[in-house]
């Protein structure tokens, strides 16, 4: 789906779409406890959809009504031979992999570029307690049994690797210690996993500065549980703010633990020259926040930038290959970009998405205001499937053909 957006000023309110960082959790819970569960506003996103669809793998019975998905949770171990479609979600692979070592053997298959981003952690902890892991071009097999003890993992990859063992751990009948190495980025993300596990009645102690005990022989509780708004998508929307919109975003949690939550304070810090700001605990506003630098004109620096190689693009280069079309230059570092100070001119020729729904968001900003084409925006059905129906709504004039 290819998208002919034209020069728009947007004003209005928009309901936020429902975190995707709590939904993959929750319904994740929902799966592990004994009973049934209900998790109210999921949404229609691949992301979603792809997790639904391997948490059915492992045996759990999920069953949607409109935004409800009703769940009874698995029952003894995984199936044999269970093959899990995580399509291009990185939370579903990572959040999955060790609850799914019961003993048998498992694949997990999904997209060239979620394949590419891989486990690596889990490679080299799990390799070491005798998981067997092969990775094909088509996805991961394994075979083993995830054991209590414990696990030291370095903290400036990715948090869902954490989560993962948060997860997995407090089924197994023996304790268990995670430790995670400093820098600790994201760990807003370890949080909202923290507080998902306490609303489905895991205990989880951190004794210590990112150190968690964690009690084995605990049974997940089954609960209805409703989805919080997610303060990620709403800064795509709150974004045009920057260009002249006027946008309320509503059925946000003002005290909500999501890290992407700075997004209001660092729009305005982008109102003034010379802005430093550190996104190393909320990588996905890198898109959105390098297009709104670049709209204002004033330019900015962004630091913590390195883990947005191994999202579903290489967001720095891309976004800086992006602004360059609009007349914007960039300056890349190993952990940093520099959005320069200049004015945006619309774009020759239509700019591709690079298949990233962050890319889709920033995109959509920039054209805003300059007019332009983004090729394949089917990708921001990744996490936002309404994305453009909503803003459309609010006053963006945009062309296309949702098929």
């Amino acid at each position: 789906m290819n998208v002919k957006i034209y020069p728009s000023r947007l004003s209005g309110e928009i309901c936020a779409p429902p975190s995707k960082s709590f939904a993959h959790r929750e319904l994740i819970c929902a799966a592990l406890a004994e009973g049934e569960s209900d998790v109210c506003g999921v949404s229609q996103s691949e992301d979603m959809l792809a997790t639904l669809d391997c948490l059915a793998a492992l045996g759990a019975h999920c069953e949607r009504c409109g935004d409800t998905v009703h769940i009874r949770g698995i029952a003894g171990k995984t199936p044999e031979g269970a093959l899990l479609p995580c399509r291009e979600s990185g939370s579903t692979l990572r959040f999955l992999v060790p609850l799914s070592l019961t003993g048998g053997e498992l694949r997990f298959e999904g997209a060239p570029r979620l394949l590419e981003r891989g486990i690596g952690l889990y490679e080299e902890l799990l390799g070491e307690k005798g998981i067997e892991i092969k990775k094909d071009s088509g996805g991961i097999t394994l075979r083993g049994r995830l054991e209590s003890g414990e696990y030291t993992l370095r903290g400036d990859v990715s948090s869902q690797f954490v989560s993962g063992l948060l997860f997995a751990l407090p089924r197994l009948s023996g304790d268990s210690v995670i430790r995670v190495l400093p820098p600790v980025e994201s760990r807003a993300y370890i949080d909202v996993t923290l507080q998902v596990l306490a609303q489905f009645g895991i205990e989880i102690c951190e004794r210590a500065a990112n150190e968690f005990y964690v009690r084995g022989g605990q049974k997940y509780r089954a609960q209805r549980v409703c989805v919080e708004g997610d303060w990620s998508n709403a800064a795509a929307l709150y974004a045009f703010n920057c260009v002249g919109g006027s946008v309320k975003v509503r059925s946000l949690r003002e005290d909500s633990v999501q890290g992407d939550r700075v997004c209001l304070e660092y729009f305005k810090a982008l109102g003034s020259p010379g802005a430093v700001l550190d996104i190393s605990n909320c990588p996905d506003l890198g898109p959105v926040l390098f297009a709104a630098a670049a709209a204002m004109g004033k330019g900015a620096e962004f630091t913590g930038t390195r883990r947005l190689r191994i999202k579903e693009s290489d967001r720095a280069a891309v976004m800086a290959q992006c602004l360059e079309r609009f007349g914007i230059g960039c300056e890349i570092e190993d952990n940093s970009l520099t959005v320069l100070p200049g004015k945006l001119r619309a774009p020759s020729a239509p700019v591709s998405s690079h298949n990233d729904h962050r890319i889709v968001m920033a995109l959509t900003l920039l054209m805003s205001v300059t007019g332009g084409e983004i090729l394949s925006a089917q990708a921001v059905r990744k996490s936002y499937p309404d994305f453009f129906e909503q803003l459309r709504a609010i006053g963006l004039e945009a062309e296309y053909e949702d098929r």
